[in-house]
């Protein structure tokens, strides 16, 4: 951008003249957000195909070299979270019961940030393809035994009757502006909502696919 403006500063007058009349009558453009994640009754029906791996409130197309995992809470035993990862990335999704129109993802950006303060970490806030997002740094204590910092970001996406909460680890969290290759699984998962009465903010169920088994830890 810089180098942009020591050019435009050394162009004639006739140069720029003719720029200025060029542009005068085009409008800035938009940024586009993202189509996705869809909703279930919502997705294109030439979206979805045999490939994708079925997991209950999640629908997600294969990702050519990522590996999917369930996260399993250890004191219920239940699913709490699907994973994507790679070796220079994660990518975890976690669906939620919201209200018809609501702004879920609103509410819950306060409570993150306490909570990741709580424990010691830091928070910043941005703004991403799908709207504010949050950047996060927690300590951790490496395999090895020694203490490191493990980045996150943190992107909300509302839904009919559902919010996604989607969190990028490793290097797409960091270099947040080299992460579109992320952006785009993000930007394809299905979330299958299901027309039973749920709580504000419970988790919606995922479920091992078909031929799935548990692996152990």
């Amino acid at each position: 951008m810089f180098r942009r403006k020591s050019a435009a500063r050394k162009a004639t007058e006739e140069t720029l003249e003719e720029a200025i009349e060029s542009t005068t009558d085009e409008s800035p453009a938009e940024p586009v957000a993202p189509a996705g994640p869809y909703d279930a009754d919502e997705v294109p029906e030439t979206l979805v195909d045999d490939s994708w791996v079925d997991l209950g409130s999640l629908l997600v197309a294969p990702a050519p070299g990522k590996e999917l995992r369930l996260q399993v809470d250890e004191a219920s035993g239940e699913i709490a979270s699907v994973l994507l990862a790679a070796e220079d990335g994660a990518l975890e999704l976690r669906a939620f019961a919201a209200p018809r129109g609501g702004d879920l993802w609103s509410e819950a950006l306060p409570m993150l940030r306490s909570d990741v303060a709580q424990r010691g970490g830091t928070t910043a806030d941005r703004e991403g393809p799908w709207g504010p997002e949050l950047l996060c740094e927690m300590q951790v204590e490496l395999p090895d035994g020694q203490t490191g910092i493990q980045p996150s970001r943190i992107i909300g996406v509302n839904g009919p009757r559902w919010m996604l909460r989607a969190t990028l680890l490793g290097r797409p969290a960091v270099e947040v502006d080299d992460a579109a290759e992320w952006e785009q699984i993000l930007a394809s998962i299905v979330v299958r909502r299901g027309k039973e009465a749920k709580p504000k903010g419970e988790a919606l169920d995922v479920v091992l696919p078909p031929g799935a088994r548990r692996a152990e830890a």
